[in-house]
C-alpha cells in the first residue's frame, strides 16, 4: 500500500471531526474533494473506514483499528516533511569551512555573522589549515568548502574566483612611502621588503621573473601577520593581496597601489565537484559568493 500525506490527513481529521463539512473546513478544501479521498484510501486499505449517517460520521470498527496507526504514520510522515522543509529553508546542517589565519580570523567571521542574521538556526564551523592544505580538505571531505588564494586544483575540486585582490604594499604612516601616490616595482628595488613566505613566492615573483627588475627582499617571513606587525613598526613595507587589507587597516597600515605593471591574485572558493552538496552547504557558498564580492571590494575601508 501507498498511502500519501494527503489521505492520511483527511481520514484523521475525519475521524476527529466526525464529519466530511467541518474537515473540510480545517482543510481549506470541498467536502467532496475529501469524500473522494476517503474513497481513494479506502480502496487501498480494502475495508470502509467510516460509517456515514445524516448526522454524523463514525469510524467503524476496522477504522478504528486503523486509527491509531494512522496517526502515528502521519506523524512521523509530517515530520520528515518538516525536516525536508527545514533544509530546503537553509536553517539545518553542519557547514564546515577551510580558511587560512588571516581568512579564518578576519573574513570568514563576519560572513558567518551576516549569515546567521537572516538563518538563525545555520551552523558554520569554521577549519583552520595552511594555504597549502585548502584543495586537499576539500579533495579529502574533511571541509565542506574552503576559503583562500589561489591554488592548483585536481579533477575533485572546482576553483570558483570570488574576486580578483591586486598586489597592494601596506607601510606605516611615518614611512617615506606613505606620502607617494604611486609606488613602481623599480621603486622598491630601494626600500626593505617584509616578504610573506611562499605566498609571496607564488605571487609577486612568479609575477617579475619576466621583468629586468632585481627585486630582493629584506626579509622573509613564514606568516603574513608576522610581516605586517614589522611594517606597522616601521621596519619595512610588505606586499599583499589588497583582501588582507581586512586586518591590516586595523594595524593601522596605509595601503599604496603598486604600478608598472599591476599584479593581481585570486581570492577563491574551493567545491568539491563530485560530491552532492548538501542543502545547508549550497545556501551558505551562495550566500558568500554575493557577500565576499561586496566584503572585499575595498578592505582598507571595512
Amino acid at each position: 500500500m501507498d498511502f500519501t500525506l494527503k489521505q492520511l490527513r483527511a481520514f484523521v481529521t475525519v475521524a476527529e471531526l466526525e464529519g466530511f463539512r467541518s474537515a473540510a473546513d480545517r482543510m481549506h478544501v470541498t467536502p467532496g474533494a475529501i469524500s473522494l479521498v476517503i474513497k481513494d484510501l479506502e480502496a487501498q486499505v480494502g475495508f470502509p473506514l467510516f460509517d456515514r449517517t445524516t448526522r454524523r460520521v463514525t469510524l467503524t470498527r476496522a477504522g478504528r483499528d486503523f486509527f491509531p496507526a494512522a496517526v502515528k504514520v502521519l506523524g512521523e510522515m509530517q515530520g520528515a516533511v518538516l525536516a525536508a522543509s527545514d533544509a530546503k529553508s537553509r536553517a539545518s546542517g553542519v557547514v564546515r569551512v577551510a580558511a587560512p589565519l588571516i581568512v579564518a580570523a578576519f573574513v570568514l567571521p563576519p560572513v558567518i555573522a551576516a549569515y546567521r542574521e537572516k538563518n538563525a538556526g545555520a551552523k558554520i564551523r569554521p577549519v583552520d589549515c595552511a594555504v597549502e592544505d585548502l584543495v586537499a580538505s576539500v579533495s579529502e571531505n574533511r571541509v565542506d568548502l574552503a576559503l583562500g588564494p589561489d591554488r592548483p586544483t585536481g579533477e575533485d575540486v572546482e576553483r570558483i574566483t570570488v574576486i580578483n585582490s591586486a598586489w597592494v604594499l601596506w607601510c606605516s604612516p611615518q614611512h617615506v612611502l606613505a606620502k607617494k601616490r604611486k609606488i613602481s616595482w623599480e621603486t622598491l628595488q630601494r626600500e626593505d621588503v617584509i616578504a610573506a613566505g611562499r605566498d609571496y613566492e607564488t605571487g609577486v615573483l612568479q609575477a617579475l621573473r619576466h621583468l629586468p627588475i632585481d627585486f630582493r627582499p629584506a626579509y622573509i617571513v613564514d606568516n603574513v601577520t608576522t610581516a605586517l606587525g614589522m611594517a606597522a613598526n616601521n621596519l619595512g613595507v610588505t606586499l599583499t593581496p589588497d583582501y588582507v587589507g581586512v586586518l591590516a587597516s586595523k594595524m593601522g597600515l596605509v595601503m599604496k597601489p603598486v604600478e608598472d605593471p599591476n599584479f593581481v591574485r585570486e581570492f577563491s572558493m574551493f567545491v568539491p565537484k563530485r560530491r552532492t552538496q548538501s542543502p545547508a552547504t549550497a545556501a551558505f557558498r551562495e550566500f558568500v559568493e554575493s557577500f565576499l564580492k561586496t566584503y572585499l571590494a575595498s578592505p582598507a575601508n571595512t
